[in-house]
């Protein structure tokens, strides 16, 4: 167990707050310069959210910051710090790689602060840095023990044949995984993803996230991607990726997932390619029989776009209670309201507040950015409690959610 940060540490950290607010993303720039030097390290990372339009140093930025600012109350942080431990175990990040992280840390601000960083502001991070890290590395300890105890479970990367591939739309196809080694694969809270380590020619290991769009079986998992403009990863599953090409797979991580009990009305709420953990939470809902009334609500552009609509609802039919309602923003010159979708436009928040249960439902919330923080912002300003509004977007959390 760390030791409690001492007063002193406490307060130089936060005497550097309105520096961090000033020179924090060069400081974090600098410290990803430093730290990809190193290719073992670089190969840890998703490199597509570095580099000058990348979000991943702003949301960084913005964790420091936050630490920073809460360093006397940790405990406001303790969802980030659950976050960060799922990303890393997903990365299979180790407790030797942080030392390469703290020297990074520590250069940059010496780097960019110059002779405003002394010798004790140096000190006092390197003493916060070390607190955090080990509150992480005890945190990712027991996350990657209980993946190796659990039934079908596994350390690093296991291998998976793509079984099948389904076009969804015109922009998404699901992947059918099975082990190469035909053993059980561990079960998962439906919500969770699954962390990839991608061998494409020409360019260095490509690690990407996908969320399991299946309920659990103990057999296979399915994850549904959609092709992103000029998308390395996403492209070459697509293009190249075919029935019988080997993936190399972590296992199941993440923190966001249904509740084991569910009590209340439940609201699955997505936009876009959000609907892949909706989709594994509904066939979870209905495969266990959930009692409560369950709202699947999704937006998308059109048909073309518009991923296992079919699927869905044969899901639905089986289920006690289950309404599905289907935002079509720009419909197609063909489609038909009430065949092909149910609302034209966007899922606007009027709508939202006059057709779910605010009063008593859970939300389940998963998009783009925009889409996420709209949908929060909504339902927190009708009087939902955060607690009841669970929430995963795709990409680092370089925004804030205003509400």
């Amino acid at each position: 167990m760390s030791q409690p940060l001492s007063e002193q540490t406490i307060a130089l950290v936060k005497a550097t707050v309105p520096a961090l607010e000033a020179h924090g993303l060069d400081i974090v720039r600098e410290m990803y310069s430093r730290m990809f030097q190193n290719p073992e390290i670089r190969d840890l990372f998703n490199q597509s959210h570095h580099g000058d339009t990348g979000s991943q140093p702003k949301a960084l930025t913005g964790a420091i910051l936050a630490y920073a600012s809460n360093i006397e109350n940790l405990g406001a942080l303790a969802p980030a710090v659950e976050r960060i431990a799922q990303k890393h175990v997903g990365l299979q990040i180790l407790p030797e790689h942080y030392p390469h992280v703290g020297e990074a840390l520590l250069g940059a601000i010496k780097a960019v602060l110059g002779d405003a960083a002394t010798e004790d502001i140096l000190a006092a991070w390197g003493e916060a840095y070390w607190f955090l890290a080990n509150i992480l590395i005890a945190r990712e300890r027991r996350i990657y023990t209980e993946q190796k105890d659990m039934s079908g479970g596994w350390n690093g990367w296991r291998e998976f044949r793509i079984d099948d591939v389904v076009r969804e739309s015109s922009v998404i196809n699901s992947f059918l995984l099975r082990p190469v080694d035909g053993e059980p694969v561990m079960t998962y809270k439906a919500g969770q993803y699954l962390t990839f380590w991608l061998e494409i020619p020409g360019h260095p290991p490509v690690k990407r996230n996908y969320s399991i769009s299946a309920a659990p079986n103990g057999e296979t998992y399915r994850i549904s991607v959609k092709r992103e403009p000029q998308g390395l990863a996403s492209g070459w599953l697509h293009d190249e990726a075919k029935h019988g090409t080997i993936l190399k797979v972590a296992a199941p991580a993440g923190e966001f997932f249904l509740a084991e009990h569910i009590e209340r009305p439940i609201v699955l709420l997505s936009g876009g390619v959000g609907l892949t953990p909706m989709v594994a939470m509904l066939e979870a809902l209905v495969g266990n029989g959930a009692s409560v009334p369950v709202q699947y609500i999704h937006g998308t552009h059109d048909r073309e776009t518009h991923a296992m609509r079919d699927h869905v609802r044969s899901v639905a039919a089986l289920g006690n209670s289950v309404k599905i309602i289907d935002f079509h923003q720009t419909p197609l010159a063909d489609e038909v309201l009430g065949r092909d979708y149910d609302v034209a436009g966007i899922i606007t928040d009027e709508w939202l507040v006059a057709n779910t249960p605010v009063g008593d439902a859970d939300y389940y919330i998963c998009g783009p950015r925009p889409f996420l923080r709209h949908a929060v912002s909504t339902l927190s300003l009708a009087g939902v409690p955060s607690d009841r509004i669970h929430y995963e977007f795709f990409g680092p959390a370089d925004e804030l959610l205003a509400a």
